[in-house]
């Protein structure tokens, strides 16, 4: 049964322990209590920014990828016939063939605005608190930054939701006043960023211990996104111009990106934050990306083999492993073809590497998960400048042919515009690979049915279980319906299905 929609501080706020050597990840629960009696002080305000990202750790280890991956043409999932429960809705979700009452639906939708909640209640409330401007100014920049990724979120997938910009103080507060125009929940989530952007300290400007949070960079990166699914292609080149000259370059190695030892390196702009040392904030794309019939062969986890064993989800198409150019060296650091058993066979289904980094302990990883770096920044500069006028060797190819150089592979000068946004698209394609951007591509680029369409057609000849009415994806189809419960309990207009 899911849990209702409630005020993060009735979840129990999350307190960062001592030491200068502490992460703001090391956090530890506290007791319940209510929003009135909590924030009295700077430290309080903290704890309630700390749990602010906590949904975001929830959605990133199952929810992004589902929606951003597995919908696409560059995953899917090994068919586990003992397995047909609650887990196959997620085949639904691959298949386009998702219902109202999907429970993968409804938990996007729900941490979703558990976050928004807990955004709301520090926006409500930090204003009674005396601290220093400076502190203040980064709580609020960080709390509305993550309002707008959740929002960012919500309206790509479903469109117009209700937009809750304040806290809930109440149950009979909590009904909304319908859903808002896509248009409205976009200016919201354009307002957060720019405030924010203009809070938020730059990335070098933070103290070890709090690597991670959101800067002014992250920020910047995540609205010139917004304008590009807009198609503000101006704002969305003064922002990445603004993100080229705020200290970010691409590491020399593409496997070390993602490396645990790596974590908020260089290239990075904002990631998932997973500590491996702790149960409840550490990382599992190990196990859920290895093929279920490996065992813990890939995943390594011989102490733990109820937890450490390979789960079949988000499994690289044979699209997506034609996808890489001969010589690409980021094909080897993201995907193996297969894996040899027990008994020295070699077993033919692939499988995501490019989280594989060992274990932290016992059923539990230490790998964050990217979300912006400066690759994609790059990309989308390149794609932004290229849409406001081609132009042959100028800073678009330049911008396009960086991300190539470290991939190993030659520069590419395409001889026009249209040209151009199919190298771009491909090269975001292989550059980004399972880091939960390729649905959002389709979408923005207007591509969407008909290469989901040609990918269900292929899918359906490798994979014969596929029921007759998988993959066929209409305009309707690219929005997810609104979970039926909200539709019941908010009174909310379902989406055409």
């Amino acid at each position: 049964m899911k849990k209702p929609l409630i005020s993060a501080l009735a979840l129990g706020l999350l307190l960062a322990t001592a030491g200068c050597k502490k992460s703001f990840l090391d956090l530890q629960p506290q007791a319940t209590t209510s929003a009135d009696s909590f924030f009295k002080n700077q430290d309080q305000v903290q704890q309630a920014v700390d749990g602010a990202y906590a949904p975001v750790r929830t959605l990133g280890n199952v929810d992004y990828w589902v929606f951003g991956e597995l919908r696409s043409d560059n995953t899917t999932f090994q068919y586990n016939d003992s397995n047909r429960g609650q887990e196959s809705q997620r085949e639904f979700v691959d298949e386009f063939l998702i219902s109202a009452n999907s429970e993968s639906v409804q938990e996007l939708w729900q941490v979703s605005y558990n976050g928004i909640s807990r955004c709301n209640d520090v926006l409500g409330k930090i204003d009674a608190v005396t601290m220093p401007a400076d502190k203040k100014n980064q709580y609020l920049g960080e709390v509305k930054f993550l309002r707008a990724l959740y929002y960012y979120t919500l309206v790509r997938q479903f469109g117009g939701v209700p937009l809750r910009l304040e806290s809930v103080a109440s149950p009979t507060a909590a009904k909304s006043q319908g859903r808002a125009p896509a248009a409205d929940v976009y200016a919201s989530i354009i307002a957060d960023l720019t405030d924010a952007a203009a809070k938020l300290p730059t990335k070098a400007a933070y103290a070890a211990a709090d690597a991670g949070r959101a800067t002014k960079g992250a920020a910047n990166t995540l609205l010139a996104s917004v304008y590009l699914t807009q198609k503000d292609y101006a704002e969305a080149v003064a922002l990445l111009r603004d993100v080229r000259t705020g200290g970010y370059s691409l590491l020399p190695s593409y496997r070390s990106v993602f490396d645990p030892a790596n974590k908020n390196n260089a290239e990075s702009i904002f990631e998932i934050q997973y500590l491996g040392t702790q149960p409840d904030i550490s990382s599992s794309f190990t196990f859920i990306f290895a093929p279920y019939t490996s065992g813990n062969i890939i995943t390594g986890d011989v102490t733990a083999p109820n937890l450490g064993i390979g789960s079949g989800w988000n499994i690289p198409t044979q699209d997506m492993i034609d996808a890489y150019e001969a010589g690409d060296l980021r094909k080897t650091a993201s995907l193996a073809l297969g894996f040899t058993d027990a008994t020295g066979k070699f077993v033919a289904v692939p499988y995501i590497t490019k989280y594989n980094f060992g274990l932290a302990a016992p059923g539990r990883t230490d790998t964050n998960f990217p979300m912006l770096r400066y690759a994609d920044a790059l990309l989308m500069y390149a794609e932004a400048l290229n849409e406001q006028g081609f132009a042959a060797g100028g800073e678009a190819a330049a911008a396009l042919n960086e991300v190539r150089k470290r991939a190993g592979l030659p520069a590419k000068a395409p001889a026009s515009q249209a040209a151009f946004r199919d190298a771009v698209l491909q090269e975001r394609r292989v550059e980004l690979a399972f880091e939960n951007q390729r649905w959002y591509d389709l979408v923005r680029t207007g591509r969407a049915v008909d290469v989901m369409n040609a990918h269900g057609t292929r899918q359906k000849a490798l994979q014969t279980f596929l029921p007759a009415s998988a993959y066929q994806v209409t305009a309707n189809k690219l929005l997810l319906p609104i979970p039926q419960r909200e539709v019941m309990l908010d009174n909310l207009v379902q989406n055409p299905l």
